[in-house]
């Protein structure tokens, strides 16, 4: 079951949004909440209180446990930019995008990770080796 927590409109630019995000990107709810506690950036005390959030509509709404929760999507996309105008000399001015960014959180339960691509090739090799030592055995053994 996947759970979803979305931020609109935050007040800093998804490019240091990002660098916290990354942190917490695959790691368990538990441990995504310590490693956000103790980030020094603007933006973790506020994807803090998104993951929270997260984890609260998981419990209340959906009866999932907070230790079995894990990221399995987090992303920041660009919002809308506020267009401001700093003054220059001989009576130019220069423009600056106010940038905001909107921060998507998904939360899942380990029942339901998926594997990685490299994860299911690797069981496929070695099933195939065990299939074809078996049958080297098979032939020794008639």
């Amino acid at each position: 079951m996947q759970v979803k927590a979305i931020l609109r409109n935050l007040r800093i630019a998804p490019r240091k949004t990002r660098d916290v995000i990354d942190l917490i990107r695959g790691k368990g709810a538990m441990e995504a909440q310590t490693a956000l506690s103790f980030t020094t950036r603007k933006s973790a005390p506020i994807i803090l209180k998104l993951l929270n959030s997260a984890i609260a509509s998981a419990e209340n709404d959906f009866k999932l446990k907070k230790e079995n929760l894990f990221v399995a999507k987090v992303f920041t996309d660009e919002g809308t930019k506020l267009k401001r105008w700093h003054p220059m000399s001989r009576g130019r001015a220069y423009p600056i995008e106010k940038r905001t960014s909107h921060i998507t959180i998904v939360l899942d339960t380990l029942e339901n990770k998926i594997e990685s691509k490299r994860e299911i090739r690797k069981a496929k090799k070695k099933e195939f080796r065990i299939k074809r030592q078996n049958k080297k055995l098979n032939k020794k053994i008639k």
